[in-house]
């Protein structure tokens, strides 16, 4: 077990997922604005510093159900995707007078775990959100549950909350929850459960001591946090679990005021989206490279369009496919920009071009150096 603990002042890249619980007050149902304003001002400090934040939330159903008239009972399907639809506007509001007073512009994405998984979708979100970030307004993420059915259980945002950080190469997850962490065992039931400030492996005995989901809001519990956990640390991202329903939750974690616990990855979030690219998914062709161009990738370039020669296949965009020199050598693969069709369109072409050829201005490049992988 490591003795230095991590530090939240090393992120640079900070995803934060707020529970219901902490965000909305369980007896009146509404936004507990004091709270969000402090959070408000460590996420300002954070910006100040040039960390990129974006903050994956929940809440939207417990807002909205109580404008509706839908409290005190157990909410059918379709008024849970209602009370989302009003919910969602008011946590928007909230979130961006509170930025306001920092001179912060906020953004609001609505993501299906759907939009997460499947490639081409995948790729639409994380372009927004990495611009969003490179602009620097704060990204409000939240399931769309108006839509959403299986994902519509508030604890699923752990879970959306990691692969928001996977597919955006954070470096850092914060949960922020109703428990200071991990033990290794229900410290509400038994005296002696000890807190782990480090975990440097998920373990069948570190997953097993995530116990039953508390009451209230929040139906997540320890369970979808280990199962985040797993998905951000395979994606190379360090990830913390912490009591936020203290004031000022971040600073506190900074300053060592707040017990946390750390979840430790094994390489970091590019290392780790380029063992995805290498080994997770099958080629659906290929494109032919010139020679300027097996030396622009070998000395760590993107592949553009002018480097090519050849386009072989029927991919679409964001499918994995293979760089071949003109003499046949597979020299690596990686995620398309393009499907094949445009990019036969911007053989040898340059970048400038892309626009006029194909009537939308597309990406610069056919495969970023970050989606590629060379053999």
């Amino acid at each position: 077990m490591s003795h230095v603990l991590p530090r939240l002042a090393d992120a640079r890249r900070l995803i934060i997922k707020i529970g219901s619980a902490l965000l909305v007050d369980g007896k009146t149902h509404q936004i507990r604005r004091e709270w969000l304003d402090a959070l408000a001002d460590d996420v300002a400090a954070l910006k100040a510093r040039g960390v990129e934040v974006a903050i994956v939330t929940s809440g939207s159903i417990a807002v909205g159900r109580e404008h509706l008239g839908l409290t005190g009972r157990v909410l059918k399907l379709e008024e849970k995707q209602a009370a989302a639809a009003t919910g969602q506007i008011r946590l928007a509001h909230a979130y961006q007078e509170t930025l306001a007073r920092h001179g912060i512009t906020v953004a609001q994405v609505l993501l299906t775990i759907d939009d997460t998984e499947e490639r081409r979708r995948h790729l639409n979100a994380r372009a927004t959100i990495s611009t969003l970030l490179g602009l620097g307004a704060v990204p409000i993420i939240n399931e769309n549950d108006t839509v959403a059915t299986s994902e519509i259980r508030f604890g699923d945002n752990d879970r959306l909350a990691a692969r928001v950080g996977q597919m955006i190469s954070a470096d850092t997850l914060v949960l922020l929850s109703d428990i200071d962490g991990l033990y290794t065992a229900d410290p509400r039931k038994d005296p002696d459960a000890r807190h782990l400030p480090v975990i440097q492996m998920l373990t069948p005995e570190i997953e097993a001591m995530a116990g039953e989901p508390p009451p209230g809001y929040s139906s997540g519990g320890m369970v979808t946090k280990i199962a985040a956990a797993r998905i951000a640390t395979a994606a190379g991202s360090r990830m913390l679990i912490a009591n936020g329903h203290r004031m000022n939750p971040l600073s506190a974690l900074e300053t060592g005021e707040a017990k946390c616990s750390w979840f430790l990855p094994q390489a970091n979030p590019l290392t780790a989206r380029k063992r995805w690219i290498a080994g997770h998914v099958s080629p659906a062709g290929s494109v032919v490279v010139d020679d300027g161009a097996v030396k622009a990738l070998a000395a760590g370039k993107s592949l553009l369009p002018a480097g090519v020669v050849a386009v072989e296949g029927g991919f679409e965009r964001g499918d994995a496919i293979l760089v071949r020199s003109r003499s046949g050598q597979v020299l690596g693969r990686g995620l398309s920009a393009y499907s094949a069709a445009d990019a036969r369109l911007l053989l040898g072409r340059r970048s400038g071009e892309i626009e006029g050829l194909l009537g939308y201005r597309g990406r610069d490049e056919l495969i970023h150096r970050d989606d590629l992988v060379l053999d």
